[in-house]
């Protein structure tokens, strides 16, 4: 079964780009990657820009509404993910608790709803 694992962080909270704190947790995320290509569970991931990148579309009335920012107003923003083949949700859940960023913020882990068809 396929997990989407979100990375949540205040941005604030993690290493500054380009200092030694952040090329180390830069690093630790080339092994978690490497590690889970290796078990054969990975299926994609990305980071994503800063928050201050985002644009949110709302369809109000037939009518796309385009807002500079976030969906909403939070701590912990959204900054990357991981889609894992992973054979049940303790295996998910395993990996996880491996991604760097969970030192600074959270991992939510929700399984992809498998559609008829």
């Amino acid at each position: 079964m396929q997990y989407l694992l979100m990375i949540y962080a205040a941005e604030s909270a993690e290493p500054a780009p380009g200092s030694d704190e952040f090329m180390k947790l830069i690093q630790d995320y080339g092994v978690f990657t490497e590690e889970v290509k290796n078990a054969g569970v990975f299926v994609g991931g990305e980071p994503l820009e800063p928050i201050a990148t985002a644009t949110t579309v709302r369809v109000r009335d037939n009518e796309p509404l385009i807002t500079d920012g976030p969906f909403a107003e939070t701590k912990e923003v959204l900054g990357g993910y991981y889609l894992l083949d992973c054979d049940n949700l303790d295996q998910a859940l395993e990996y996880a608790a491996k991604i760097p960023s969970a030192k600074y913020g959270s991992i939510e882990v929700r399984p992809i709803m498998q559609l008829p068809g």
